[in-house]
C-alpha cells in the first residue's frame, strides 16, 4: 500500500515557495483572486506529488508576517518541512519565525531549498548557505541538505525530488490503531453536494457513511454523517492519516463551519477552556513568559485568546521549560502530547509553545507540590505511569478506558492491557455502577471515599446510639458533593462485601457497631412491634407504652426509632406508626383499588383499610408524601402511573 505523508513549506514572503511547489508538481497553490492580483500568498494552498511508493500531500503557506496565523493552520499535521530561502535575499525575519514554529510543532524531518539560485553567482550562494547553516544548527534541519533551485530554469528540481523521496523513506509512521481526527482548515459549498471541509488527517481513518463528531468551536458538538470523501481531486471511499482530505458533510450548513473546528471519532475529543501544558519560552523572542500573560494560542487549526498561569515559577526564561495552565476564552479540543504555539496578544511575535499534558483540565493551585508531581508523571515515558496520573486527577469521579487515549496518549489497543496491569497492582479499582456502567477510580480515591463513608456511619451511630441501622440514601446524601451518587453506592457495596459495613439496598451500619439497647429496652421494643402487628391499621399510640416502659419511658421515642431503622415499623406521623407488614399491605390494597376506579375519597380508603377517620386522614397524607397517591379535589389517585381511561 502506498505511504501517505504531508509536506509543509516554510519561509519568508517572496522567497518563492509557491513557485517552487508549482515547479515540483505543476499545481499553482495561489487560488484566491487577491493572491493573483497582489502576487503574494495570503492563505494556505494545496498540491500533491507522487514519489514512487509515497504520495506526498503538500501544504503551501504564506510568508508574510501578517499571515503567520494562516501558516500555523497549514502546518498542522505535517510530517516533514521544506524550508525555503531565496539566494538573493538570504535569511529574513519570517525565515527565523517559521523555523521556530516548526521546532515548536515538533517537526522532525525536513529539507532546505535555496531558491532563485539563478539570480546570484556561486560565491553568493555559498555565503547564503553558510548563513542558513548558522540558522538551522541545533535544529531538526541541522544536517539537512541545502539544494540550490530555480523555478524559472528548472535548476535543482529533479535533485530536490530525489532528496524528498529519500527523506520520505526515513519518516516513521505511527503504529497501531488510531482514532480519526481532522482539524478543519477550509470550508466551501459544492453545487449539488453541499458543504465540504478540508484538512490534514492527523490520526486514524474514516470511510463514507461513517458518523463523526463535529466540534463547533463553542463547546458544542453534533453528530454528522460523512456523505463523500476526496483526496487530491480523486473520489475515494476512505481517507487516513497522512492524507489531505475533503469531506462532504450531510446536513451541515456551510455558514456554520469555520477554520479551527474539528471532525473526530465520536467520544474522542472533549472541548475544554483549561489546558495543562509543558511550556517552552522561545529563545528567539528573548523575553520571558510571565505569569498571567495574555497570549494567542494556536492549536490544530484554531486560534484562541488565552492567559498563562505558571504553576512552578513566576516566569519561564527564554530557552527554558515550565509547567503551566492555559485559560482559554473559547473552548478548544486537544489530545495528550499535542504541540501548540503561543504568540503575543497583538500577533506580532512568537513567544514559545510546548505540548498539551491535560487536554481537559481543572484549575490547579500554583506551587501545589502533589499536583505538580502528578503533572510530571503525566509526561512520563511509561504509559502505565501516565494512566495512573490520569486516574489521580480524575479524583472520585473516576474515568473510562477511552479517556486514556485522549488524556494519556495511549494507543486504543493498549488501553485494556494497561488498565488490567494497574488493577492487578492495586493502583486502580474497577467499579460496576448500578447502571452497569464500568468506572475506573484511583485506589487512593477509593480509600478516601471508604474512609468518609465509615466516618459518616460512625457519626450517625454516635448521634443515635439506639439505632441499629441507618437509611442508606440519607447517609450517602451527606457525601454527594464528593462524587457521583452511583459511585458512592458502588463503594458502599464494596464495604459491605469487605464486611466493613452490614446492610442492604435500604439500610446500612458499621459492622463493628452494636446498638446500646439494654435487655429491658429490647424486650419493650419487641412488645411494641408485636402490638403494632396485631393492631394492623388501628395502631396504638406511643404514649400507651409509657406504663410498660417504666424506667425506659425517657428512651421510648428512641426505641420507636430503632424499630423503624430496623425496618420493623414505619413512621406515619410523630404519633402514628404502622408495622412494616401493615404498611406493605396498605400499599397493595390502595394501589389495587385505585387502578380499578377513578379515585377514592378518604372515607373509601378508611373502609378499604378497616380503620377509623382518626387514622385514615394521616394515612392518606402519608401516601401522598411517599409518592403513591396525589390529591385531586376530594379524591386520591395514583401518582406514579396514569389513571384508567374514562376517569373523571
Amino acid at each position: 500500500m502506498p505511504r501517505d505523508l504531508i509536506l509543509g513549506t516554510a519561509g519568508h514572503i517572496d522567497h518563492g515557495k509557491t513557485s517552487l511547489v508549482k515547479a515540483l508538481t505543476g499545481i499553482d497553490c495561489d487560488r484566491l483572486p487577491e493572491e493573483k492580483a497582489r502576487g503574494i500568498t495570503i492563505d494556505i494552498g494545496f498540491a500533491h506529488l507522487e514519489l514512487g511508493d509515497v504520495r506526498l500531500g503538500i501544504v503551501d503557506v504564506p510568508g508574510h508576517e501578517r499571515f503567520v496565523k494562516n501558516m500555523l493552520a497549514g502546518a498542522t499535521g505535517i510530517d516533514l518541512a521544506l524550508l525555503v530561502v531565496a539566494a538573493d535575499d538570504s535569511v529574513m525575519p519570517q525565515t527565523r519565525e517559521h523555523l521556530e514554529i516548526l521546532k515548536l510543532l515538533r517537526v522532525k524531518h525536513g529539507l532546505i531549498a535555496l531558491t532563485k539560485a539563478d539570480l546570484v553567482d556561486e560565491t553568493t550562494r555559498e555565503v547564503v548557505a553558510l548563513e542558513i547553516r548558522e540558522l538551522v544548527k541545533d535544529s531538526f534541519l541541522g544536517d539537512a541538505p541545502i539544494i540550490a533551485t530555480s523555478a524559472q530554469t528548472g535548476l535543482g528540481i529533479g535533485e530536490l525530488k530525489s532528496a524528498l523521496a529519500q527523506l520520505c523513506a526515513v519518516v516513521t509512521e505511527k503504529g497501531g490503531a488510531e482514532w480519526f481526527r481532522l482539524p478543519i482548515d477550509r470550508a466551501f459549498v459544492v453545487q449539488g453536494h453541499g458543504t465540504v471541509v478540508t484538512g490534514s488527517v492527523v490520526s486514524g481513518s474514516v470511510a463514507v457513511g461513517d458518523e463523526l463528531e463535529w466540534h463547533r468551536g463553542d463547546g458544542s458538538t453534533e453528530l454528522i454523517r460523512v456523505r463523500g470523501l476526496n483526496n487530491h481531486g480523486q473520489v475515494v471511499n476512505e481517507v487516513r492519516r497522512g492524507q489531505r482530505a475533503a469531506v462532504n458533510l450531510a446536513g451541515v450548513p456551510h455558514e456554520q463551519v469555520r477554520r479551527g473546528q474539528e471532525l473526530a471519532r465520536p467520544g474522542y475529543l472533549v472541548p475544554s477552556k483549561v489546558l495543562t501544558v509543558r511550556l517552552f519560552a522561545s529563545p528567539e523572542f528573548r523575553r520571558p513568559i510571565k505569569h498571567r500573560l495574555p497570549v494567542r494560542l494556536h492549536i490544530g487549526t484554531a486560534e484562541v485568546m488565552a492567559s498563562v498561569s505558571l504553576l512552578d515559577c513566576d516566569q519561564v526564561e527564554p530557552g527554558q521549560w515550565g509547567f503551566a495552565q492555559l485559560f482559554l476564552e473559547e473552548p478548544a479540543t486537544a489530545v495528550w502530547g499535542q504541540p501548540f504555539v503561543l504568540r503575543d496578544s497583538s500577533a506580532e511575535h512568537t513567544l514559545g509553545g510546548g505540548q498539551v499534558i491535560q487536554p481537559t483540565a481543572t484549575k490547579v493551585r500554583r506551587r501545589h507540590i502533589e499536583s505538580i508531581e502528578q503533572i510530571e508523571r503525566l509526561w512520563a515515558d511509561a504509559p502505565e505511569t501516565r494512566a495512573e496520573a490520569v486516574a489521580w486527577f480524575a479524583s472520585s469521579h473516576g474515568f473510562t478506558p477511552a479517556e486514556l487515549v485522549r488524556g494519556a496518549g495511549i494507543a486504543p489497543e493498549q488501553v485494556e492491557t494497561i488498565v488490567a496491569q494497574l488493577i492487578a497492582s492495586g493502583k486502580l479499582a474497577e467499579l460496576v455502577l448500578p447502571s452497569n456502567r464500568r468506572l475506573l477510580v484511583h485506589a487512593e480515591r477509593i480509600v478516601e471515599l471508604e474512609t468518609r463513608i465509615l466516618e459518616i456511619l460512625s457519626a450517625l451511630h454516635a448521634e443515635n446510639p439506639l439505632v441499629t441501622m441507618h437509611d442508606r440514601q440519607k447517609a450517602l446524601a451527606r457525601l454527594e458533593y464528593v462524587g457521583d451518587h452511583q459511585l458512592l453506592q458502588a463503594v458502599t457495596d464494596r464495604l459491605i462485601a469487605a464486611k466493613k459495613l452490614v446492610g442492604d439496598t435500604r439500610r446500612i451500619a458499621r459492622a463493628d457497631f452494636k446498638p446500646k439497647l439494654s435487655a429491658n429496652q429490647r424486650k419493650l421494643k419487641d412488645k411494641i412491634v408485636e402490638a403494632h402487628v396485631a393492631a394492623a391499621f388501628q395502631p396504638p399510640e406511643p404514649k400507651e407504652f409509657a406504663n410498660q416502659a417504666g424506667g425506659n419511658a425517657a428512651a421510648l421515642k428512641d426505641i420507636f426509632e430503632v424499630a423503624c431503622a430496623e425496618g420493623l415499623l414505619v413512621k406515619v406521623t410523630e404519633e402514628i406508626y404502622l408495622s412494616a407488614e401493615a404498611e406493605a399491605e396498605m400499599h397493595r390494597r390502595v394501589t389495587e383499588r385505585l387502578r380499578s376506579g377513578p379515585g377514592a375519597t378518604v372515607a373509601e380508603i378508611r373502609d378499604l383499610l378497616g380503620t377509623t377517620r382518626k387514622f385514615a386522614v394521616p394515612v392518606c397524607e402519608y401516601l401522598d408524601r411517599v409518592g403513591l397517591t396525589k390529591r385531586e379535589g376530594d379524591l386520591r389517585v395514583l401518582q406514579s402511573e396514569p389513571r384508567p381511561s374514562g376517569s373523571a
